[in-house]
């Protein structure tokens, strides 16, 4: 958008406090990767991580969105783990950096990862966007008393209970897709845990028991 991606010879990316400090434990150098070549969470190929960051790692080298030529990546001087050091607005912040040949700074944004899978820029982050929601729902509950008694009420179940709230923001067939979405993402992580062995990622080297355990489960009578 700032009309620097020809001028780009490198990236520099900085993760600050406690993304520096959990960084690679919860695998947030991966997900710093596999963003800057474009890629989304919800629509990443899974099976394809590993070798697409064995790629970048051996050829040191990324495959930016909208530049034909890939741009040179050392992660020991590219992916900075500022552990001591944080942001204004945040714990969790990271800072990318593009630089021209001659080492100067064309373009720097800050952003912040907030929790719930959620990130925000600079900008965003120094305002305070937290802005009440107001929408009537049919069925508005705050324990779990009272949604026991919209169903005792109403002769709903939780799940219709739940389906008749969501279709104040979208509609029923949005929902549906939604959800088939979100479970296709979990049976495709259960499937993938029973298939994999070895050890799971993040450095404790925690032997994998679900393909054992998945084996003896199948074997009984």
């Amino acid at each position: 958008e700032q009309g620097h991606l020809s001028s780009l010879t490198q990236i520099r990316c900085e993760l600050f406090g406690s993304l520096a400090l959990t960084g690679r434990g919860h695998g947030t150098d991966k997900a710093v990767l596999l963003g800057l070549e474009g890629d989304e969470p919800d629509s990443v190929d899974v099976e394809g991580i590993d070798e697409r960051l064995e790629a970048i790692r051996t050829r040191r080298q990324l495959q930016l969105p909208g530049r034909d030529a890939p741009l040179p990546f050392d992660e020991k001087r590219d992916l900075l783990f500022n552990k001591r050091q944080r942001l204004p607005h945040h714990s969790n912040g990271m800072r990318f950096t593009a630089l021209n040949a001659q080492g100067e700074v064309l373009f720097t944004r800050d952003y912040y990862s907030v929790g719930g899978g959620f990130v925000v820029n600079q900008d965003e982050a120094a305002e305070d966007r937290i802005v009440p929601d107001e929408t009537v729902l049919p069925y508005p509950f705050d324990s779990g008393d009272a949604l026991l008694e919209h169903c005792e009420r109403s002769g709903l179940s939780i799940a219709a209970i739940m389906l008749a709230n969501e279709c104040t923001w979208r509609s029923e067939a949005e929902v549906r897709a939604g959800l088939g979405q979100i479970w296709e993402a979990m049976a495709a992580c259960v499937d993938r845990g029973m298939r994999q062995s070895g050890v799971l990622p993040g450095g404790l080297r925690v032997q994998r028991r679900a393909p054992a355990m998945a084996t003896e489960l199948r074997e009984r009578p």
